[in-house]
């Protein structure tokens, strides 16, 4: 008998009975393979060779998605904020009986998570935007984001809360600050490096502090609230231009490159505090602008011992028009990859240089190598996170395709978001991290 995902079955194999429900396959999962959630919450893999399924009842589990929803929650504060998911850690929920993920989350859940919601606000939406792993976001969805946060910003609500994955937040982070122009009110992106039904979650804190930030930060800016110590000491408030995750599984993961963060919500006292007076104040509602084309047509590429250069010609060829390098130590590549470079600038690519160190700048003055990739036409990033300058150059290159190549070298090293610290101080190891 034919059995599917969501099936309740019995499987004979070898002698030993095992009972559980189906589960889906993967990608990678073999054709001969059943795997069960069996009745103590394990899973095991089953080859269904010389083996005896017998379905005991079907459909006991859907594995089917639900459509994606919009919900409202009215409360007794004075907040009115939009809660948009794109999917992530944040809003993935596991059924332990059955295996199943449910990656939604609806106005009502978030208030029964975080009841601090129930009290602060007068109508919260929830709106699933996307369901996706967020290595699984392209610049197209950065433009279809940013449209849904300016039109919650143009109808007047205090907050817009973005849940997402962690991995590439500092993609959309900076995606978003550079789309949103002459913001009035601060958009928080949060995330979680555990589910946010396991005890360990740190969803709960992160998402508590952004109502701080909603009713105290005076900044209009695009930021990032994590957790900013393994326990639950406090939540930092990063520059979304200025953030990268800095490891892969710790609950304090964020980190700010080359800048201090804006603000830090300690707890349980729930006091912010404002610890970077550099920020871009909340502007006029009336001033509000959104500038949200993004091109595809920009490459990141890392440089490492030994780099095939013919790799730069392969994606002129290709119709690249913007190559954003990540170079050792100052910002170097290969000489023998010099001419390569010069050839794209002839051809009208715009060719960027970031760091691979992440902390400090490049400075392409100081050694022969970097002089030739001045006169190569190269433009140094400043202080700019690889990933941050691959979309600023994106958003360039999408937004402003008007103009010429010069013109747009000019805006790529004009200082838009503070997304270029021209004052540095000791960020390794910052002595904020864990005072008053």
């Amino acid at each position: 008998m034919r059995f599917k995902p969501g099936d309740r079955v019995r499987v004979v194999k070898d002698d030993v009975v095992y009972e559980g429900i189906v589960l889906p396959k993967t990608e990678f999962s073999s054709e001969d393979i059943i795997m069960l959630k069996l009745d103590n919450g394990y899973n095991v893999g089953l080859s269904v060779e010389d083996a005896q399924v017998e379905v005991l009842n079907e459909n006991v589990v859907s594995f089917e998605f639900e459509e994606p929803s919009q919900t409202f929650f009215r409360g007794g504060g004075n907040l009115r904020i939009s809660f948009l998911s794109t999917g992530g850690t944040i809003v993935s929920k596991v059924d332990y009986e059955t295996g199943a993920v449910k990656p939604a989350i609806t106005a009502a859940e978030l208030v029964d998570m975080v009841p601090d919601f129930k009290n602060q606000v007068s109508e919260l939406e929830v709106l699933e935007v996307y369901r996706l792993f967020s290595e699984d976001l392209t610049p197209k969805i950065w433009e279809e984001l940013s449209f849904e946060v300016a039109k919650r910003v143009k109808s007047g609500v205090d907050g817009v809360l973005i849940a997402h994955g962690t991995d590439t937040m500092t993609y959309t982070a900076a995606a978003l600050a550079f789309s949103l122009r002459n913001l009035p009110i601060p958009i928080v992106i949060v995330g979680a490096q555990r589910s946010s039904d396991r005890p360990s979650t740190d969803a709960v804190l992160n998402l508590k502090a952004s109502l701080k930030v909603f009713t105290e930060a005076p900044f209009g800016e695009v930021v990032v609230s994590m957790h900013g110590h393994t326990s639950d000491e406090y939540v930092l408030i990063h520059r979304g231009v200025k953030v990268r995750k800095m490891h892969s599984s710790r609950r304090d993961a964020f980190q700010s490159i080359n800048d201090v963060p804006l603000a830090k919500v300690v707890f349980p006292s729930m006091e912010f505090k404002l610890i970077n007076d550099r920020y871009i104040p909340r502007a006029r509602l009336e001033d509000f602008e959104l500038i949200n084309r993004f091109s595809d047509e920009v490459a990141l590429i890392k440089f490492y011992p030994g780099f095939e250069c013919d790799l730069i010609d392969g994606l002129i060829d290709k119709g690249y028009k913007g190559l954003v390098f990540e170079g050792t130590g100052l910002g170097h590549v290969r000489n023998a990859c010099v001419d390569n470079i010069a050839r794209a600038s002839e051809l009208g690519v715009l060719t960027v240089m970031t760091t691979q160190t992440l902390f400090g700048r490049v400075n392409l003055n100081v050694y022969s190598t970097g002089r030739r990739l001045i006169k190569a036409g190269v433009i140094p990033a400043e202080d700019m996170l690889p990933e941050v300058a691959f979309v600023k150059l994106s958003w360039l290159l999408g937004s402003y395709n008007h103009l010429s190549v010069d013109e747009i070298k000019r805006l790529f090293l004009r200082n838009l978001v503070n997304e270029i610290n021209y004052r540095h101080e000791d960020f390794i190891y910052p002595r904020w991290y864990h005072g008053d």
